[in-house]
């Protein structure tokens, strides 16, 4: 069977998985539950499969390495994920936070990359495992932004007050792009053979980063320009998609920029000034039911693919180890890169006591970090005869499990006290149509 089949049945089981857990229990998030009895079924079939009972095992493994993870996140879904997560931000709020969410996507994502390297580099010499620095900041690079797919997911539906929620999903848009151009960059060091120079990687990562932004808005005005030239509500719709397939690979394919950023400034563009200048009234009520259906659908598979992608995964022994020691590495590395400019912003104005908290704690990993993890090439550095592939592999998984199934399921009640000692309690965000 062809990759189209499986997308077709992994998609199907995927719904019918979320209907189910979500009449067994309404409470639980569905990208949670969906994640978790994926994950569970992944155990059970290794389980069995170790018994000699059944071989679904094997099949299974083999449908997750058809599908391509890597590929079909990184060149596919993740263009239309983004700009969905992207027509719901408003520009005014956006405004408003602006210097943090600037700070928190640059100086945070790339102090937890250090970070996380050097702790990793330490602990794996410590173990009698010697992974060169390179490959320990490689996961630092991948580990570090917080996913935007699992944030918005989860985080959007608790109604946060309205600034706390932007900079939440603020931070993890724009970090998920600037996240995805420090770990190519640090892939190029590591695999594409680019010098380690600093006017080597600057350049590199300039390229990516303001060549995706430029692009974006390139984008964003070129569909503002259609969309504003028809008054056929279907076609106006359909001019939306042109951006995340099209836009999504021109930038990837052809520019070489990033196209993850290309695709939130085109999405905000798009769901702040195309919205109300540009749309007719009919389009203007179906725009947000449109995304949030694609993004749904979108949601539901990405997670239940998350959850599966425990088949993919050989565990060691120092592997392990080191899969322990990510997940509070992570979470320490995530709340110091956030507290430092946060002890400074605070000097200035207000905020929520509980940001820093919610922030760190709410800072989810997904599919993308999967997804970078899976682009690494497999057998080509080796450690003590064991693949640098595998060992951050099982790393990334342990943490973005964690992130979801401890993380996402517990940062609730945080935010309900949020909610009752926010300075601002006027601006609550109220829920949008782009919502799960």
């Amino acid at each position: 069977m062809g990759i189209y089949v499986y997308i077709c049945f992994l998609s199907a089981l995927s719904i019918l998985l979320g209907f189910f857990t979500h009449k067994i229990s309404d409470k639980v998030q569905s990208t949670i539950a969906i994640t978790a009895a994926a994950m569970v079924g992944s155990l059970l079939l290794l389980l069995l499969g170790s018994l000699g009972w059944f071989s679904l095992d094997s099949v299974a493994k083999e449908v997750m390495e058809q599908v391509d993870f890597k590929s079909f996140l990184l060149n596919g879904i993740l263009g239309f994920l983004l700009f969905a997560g992207s027509l719901g931000i408003k520009l005014p709020v956006l405004k408003d936070q602006k210097w943090e969410i600037t700070i928190f996507a640059l100086f945070s994502t790339l102090s937890s990359t250090f970070f996380i390297g050097a702790m990793i580099y330490a602990i794996s010499h410590l173990i009698g495992l010697p992974v060169d620095f390179i490959y320990c900041v490689l996961f630092g690079a991948l580990i570090s932004p917080t996913d935007p797919i699992a944030v918005l997911a989860i985080i959007k539906n608790l109604r946060a007050p309205k600034r706390l929620s932007m900079q939440v999903e603020g931070e993890s848009l724009f970090n998920d792009g600037v996240g995805l151009v420090i770990f190519i960059t640090v892939f190029a060091v590591a695999f594409g053979g680019q010098e380690a120079t600093f006017s080597g990687i600057m350049g590199l990562f300039l390229h990516e980063a303001i060549g995706g932004i430029l692009f974006g808005f390139v984008l964003g005005f070129i569909a503002h320009i259609l969309i504003s030239n028809t008054d056929d509500g279907s076609m106006e719709i359909l001019l939306t998609l042109t951006i995340p397939t099209a836009g999504f690979m021109f930038a990837n394919n052809i520019l070489h920029v990033s196209g993850a950023l290309a695709m939130v400034v085109s999405g905000i563009m798009i769901g702040n000034w195309t919205r109300h200048s540009g749309f007719s009234e009919q389009s203007q009520r179906y725009l947000d039911h449109f995304w949030e259906m694609i993004d749904h659908f979108l949601n539901s598979l990405l997670f239940f693919l998350i959850g599966f992608a425990l088949l993919l995964i050989d565990f060691n022994i120092y592997g392990t180890v080191l899969m322990i020691a990510a997940i509070p590495i992570c979470l320490v590395a995530r709340y110091a890169s956030l507290w430092i400019p946060f002890k400074v912003l605070q000097q200035f104005r207000t905020y929520n006591p509980y940001t820093l908290k919610i922030m760190t704690w709410g800072g989810l990993r997904g599919g993308l970090a999967l997804a970078m993890a899976l682009s690494i090439p497999a057998k080509t550095a080796f450690v003590n005869g064991i693949d640098v592939k595998d060992l951050i592999l099982v790393m990334t998984y342990s943490v973005v499990m964690f992130s979801i199934l401890v993380q996402g399921s517990t940062v609730e009640p945080a935010i309900r006290k949020s909610k009752v000692v926010d300075p601002n309690r006027e601006e609550y965000l109220q829920p949008t149509n782009n919502q799960h």
